[in-house]
């Protein structure tokens, strides 16, 4: 299954029509996340998938390897479901902003 991505300029430029689905760990989330991202940690997105069937999503973790792999589970249940590219840490670098819950 592919699953296409976004690139942080792109998401910068159009935001999110759907779900931003942050998929780290609550504590990395707590560090620093995208504006308006929600967590739900990766060892839970397959359990969760199906609240999601139906909606645009765009999932983000720390580099864009755990987000990918989220994507197709959310995909595989029915979202519509793109992961950002570079992640987070892409976000950062571009030196867009980030919330923190800490």
């Amino acid at each position: 299954m592919t699953v296409s991505k976004i690139s942080v300029d792109r998401l910068r430029q159009d935001g999110v029509s759907g779900v931003l689905l942050d998929v780290r760990s609550s504590d990395e989330y707590a560090g620093g996340h995208l504006p308006g991202a929600v967590n739900v940690p990766f060892d839970e997105v397959e359990a969760a998938a199906g609240r999601y069937a139906g909606q645009d999503v765009v999932t983000v973790c720390h580099s864009g390897v755990r987000s990918l792999a989220a994507a197709r589970l959310l995909s595989a249940a029915g979202a519509r479901v793109q992961s950002l590219a570079g992640g987070t840490e892409a976000w950062r670098q571009a030196g867009h902003p980030v919330e923190t819950s800490r």
